[in-house]
């Protein structure tokens, strides 16, 4: 995403409004320090994060899963 220069961007507005509005959108900076980002109102917002434990309680961990597949491991490595 293309970075502008607030100077630049107070400048020359309407020019960076319409290209934001087609779709372009762009970060305005000061001093090159990140300030905003511009993008057009229809864009796709990102997806919430998801945080630890948002399944509790919805699946269910085999009492043998440390276990799971120890024979076939153990031959593939020639440990028996």
């Amino acid at each position: 995403m293309e970075k502008i220069n607030i100077h630049e961007a107070k400048t020359h507005l309407s020019k960076l409004v319409d290209r934001a509005a087609k779709g372009e959108g762009f970060i305005i900076a000061k001093a090159g320090k990140p300030l905003v980002k511009v993008v057009p109102i229809d864009a796709p917002e990102r997806a919430a994060q998801r945080k630890t434990g948002f399944m509790k309680g919805q699946i269910q961990t085999p009492d043998d899963f440390n276990r799971m597949g120890q024979h076939e491991i153990e031959t593939l490595f020639g440990i028996e």
